[in-house]
């Protein structure tokens, strides 16, 4: 007879560490290395920094003001739209236009 073994209890099996996420910059990644993303992220900081200390605009100013005196036609039409609805007309009338600036609040301005 050989030697005796001792019955073991069965072991739960052993917990793996979770596993990093590629997003945390360990394990294996799909995409580029984890070198070149530092790189970029380090590129992008450096880009935010140097944007942060400048008091230059990023948007120039003429397609600005185009955007932002669209926006604001825009909504004044709208509020228009709603005074003719409210009247229980379809077209929208110059009166409509004159009383949403009066209600906003906004200078005629014109002659």
């Amino acid at each position: 007879m050989g030697p005796r073994r001792r019955s073991r209890k069965p072991e739960a099996p052993r917990r793996r560490s979770p596993s990093p996420t590629p997003a945390l910059g360990g394990g294996p990644s799909l995409g580029p290395s984890s070198r070149q993303h530092g790189r970029r992220r380090q590129a992008w900081l450096r880009e935010i920094r140097k944007l942060q200390k400048s008091t230059h605009l990023l948007i120039r100013k003429y397609p600005f003001s185009r955007l932002a005196a669209e926006a604001f036609l825009v909504h004044l039409f709208e509020d228009a739209y709603l005074l003719a609805l409210h009247a229980g007309r379809v077209t929208l009338f110059p009166k409509d236009v004159q009383l949403a600036r009066r209600i906003r609040g906004i200078e005629a301005g014109l002659g």
